[in-house]
């Protein structure tokens, strides 16, 4: 039997939710403003030839009809109750259906990233577009998938898609479920959950794929495969409604990164539809009148009461915030704990070069790889004084600066550093590692502080470490990881914590320490700890340099001690 949709009035939720956003209604974040004021602007250019796209608010609004018209909600106090879509969802699906080609009237968008705090619904949202997609958008021998690394996570859209159809007697009378998946043998398509360990990953003819539980996926393999499948449909479409996650440079970041380019204007790309709801600065979550930026829901699908109450369990529970900055909030996290609290890090005692002349240290190196930021460290201590001074410089090529400024991106303030003398940029592509050494022989030649020890990564030396003994340092090399970091990581953490390193106020090295997180094991009892980055794009170069060069002083104190002047 046919499904007959009754004719709504038609309204242009794209417009009306833009609206609300520019009157102060709707508190939204960057990327969100940026992606429905642009497809507003669009949507006057109809008439314009070079413009390859037009809005057509009937077809937008057949799945929205579609969706408030069969799918009923099948858990909670809601469980039977035909579906009553907010007005940020109606925007989002009439925008991902309603965009057409004005050559072929077939659909513009191909690809889409929604990204949104937890109870948002999003596995029930991704089943109704599933249902509609196998049964309403008038596709031939539709092939549907529900995706995921596991197949009990593939299940989940899969099992909100066939409880959809199990509320709905008219959606029962034309979807069946089978051995094979959900079978609608009226256009012979069908819908199946995928995992990525599937064999059968090839040789798809997708019509439309949805993914969940994207942040456990650690590469894109099965994402490029599941596109590549899309290639002999008219007008297929894949994409996520999605929550952020720990796993860092996994599918989820690749994707987020993407979209994030794609809404702010960075990237162009006309086939991908990128929503995403998220607070735009880390500190805002402890501000109520934020918190609708990640939870566009709240108060309605989502519980004010009960975010309030997570949110009070962070302020007196810090180690929950990187749980409720990551899934109520879609602020990135770590996989790991922070290693030191901010109030620690900060140390605004400042000292001249004279007060540390004069002396001898011991050096630390974080060599990059090649084109990313390197870190010198010589590691101080006075007669009569508990206090560990800092002194340090960076290094940069200035090629990573000139990428940084054409993908528009805000990693950190490195023109203003050099300005201000902290840090060297070099001309091209790669860190000039001479600069390095010029550095320690200029703290020998100019203020005679004398490394009697300068440690490094020995994976990543090159021709710096023969360079350096020409002029007669003592190289150590330092092995890389848990076994050597963690009793020196431990005795560098109390020591920030009491206030006891004098970095001079260094803002990169401040920066590295606030990026650094602690990844702990727990081996045969014996706690390790070692440095990770906190977030992906994160630089930690000058904390490993210092922790190097903290190695060699637990390492060599007995030694060292005597040589303090």
């Amino acid at each position: 039997m046919p499904l007959l949709l009754q004719k709504a009035k038609r309204l242009n939720y794209v417009k009306e939710y833009y609206s609300q956003i520019t009157s102060g209604q709707i508190v939204v974040c960057e990327e969100i403003e940026a992606i429905y004021k642009r497809m507003t602007e669009e949507m006057d250019r109809e008439d314009d030839d070079s413009f390859p796209f037009w809005f057509s608010e009937e077809t937008g609004e057949h799945c929205i009809t579609f969706i408030e018209t069969f799918c009923r909600h099948y858990q909670g106090d809601h469980a039977g109750e035909l579906v009553k879509l907010e007005l940020f969802q109606k925007a989002f699906v009439q925008a991902l259906f309603g965009w057409l080609e004005k050559e072929t009237n077939l659909r513009r968008f191909r690809e889409y990233f929604f990204e949104v705090a937890r109870k948002h619904g999003k596995s029930f949202l991704s089943g109704c577009i599933a249902v509609y997609m196998l049964v309403a958008d008038g596709e031939d021998g539709a092939e549907v998938y529900s995706a995921a690394t596991k197949l009990d996570q593939a299940k989940i859209i899969y099992n909100a898609a066939k409880n959809i159809i199990d509320q709905s007697e008219d959606l029962r009378a034309l979807v069946k479920s089978t051995r094979e998946g959900l079978s609608f043998k009226m256009k012979r398509s069908i819908m199946k959950p995928l995992p990525n360990e599937s064999k059968s990953l090839d040789g798809l003819n997708i019509h439309f794929a949805a993914l969940d539980e994207i942040h456990e996926q650690r590469d894109r393999n099965m994402y490029d495969v599941l596109r590549q499948g899309m290639k002999a449909r008219r007008q297929p479409l894949i994409g996520c409604i999605t929550t952020s996650g720990f796993h860092r440079e996994g599918l989820y970041d690749s994707l987020h990164d993407y979209a994030a380019d794609v809404a702010k204007g960075n990237v162009k790309d006309d086939r991908m539809l990128p929503i995403i709801y998220k607070l735009d600065k880390e500190e805002e979550w402890s501000d109520p009148q934020m918190w609708s930026k990640a939870n566009p829901g709240l108060g309605t699908i989502k519980s004010y009461v009960q975010l309030a109450d997570d949110v009070e369990r962070a302020r007196n529970d810090t180690s929950y915030l990187p749980t409720l900055l990551t899934k109520d909030f879609d602020i990135k996290q770590a996989e790991c704990k922070s290693w030191l609290p901010f109030g620690s890090i900060v140390n605004e005692e400042t000292y001249s070069m004279d007060d540390i002349s004069k002396s001898y240290a011991i050096g630390g190196c974080d060599l990059s790889a090649v084109g990313d930021l390197t870190c010198a460290t010589l590691l101080i201590r006075k007669p009569n004084n508990e206090t560990i001074f800092v002194y340090q410089h960076y290094f940069l090529p200035q090629g990573k600066i000139d990428l940084l400024e054409n993908t528009k991106s805000k990693e950190a303030p490195y023109k203003l550093w050099s300005e201000q003398g902290w840090l060297t940029i070099n001309e091209g592509a790669q860190v000039d590692y001479s600069k390095v050494t010029e550095w320690f022989v200029e703290a020998v030649e100019k203020y005679d502080i004398r490394p009697l020890w300068v440690c490094y990564d020995r994976a990543l030396s090159g021709y710096w470490v023969p360079e350096m003994e020409g002029y007669g340092f003592d190289m150590e090399k330092i092995a890389q990881g848990p076994f050597t970091w963690s009793q020196p990581m431990k005795e560098m953490g109390a020591a920030f914590t009491d206030h006891l390193v004098n970095y001079n106020n260094n803002p990169i090295l401040r920066w590295c320490l606030s990026n650094t997180a602690q990844k702990s094991l727990n081996k045969d009892g014996i706690e390790t700890i070692q440095p990770v980055k906190i977030q992906q794009n994160r630089r930690i170069d000058g904390m490993v340099s210092l922790l190097n060069a903290w190695v060699g002083y637990v390492r060599h104190f007995d030694e060292y001690m005597p040589y303090v002047r």
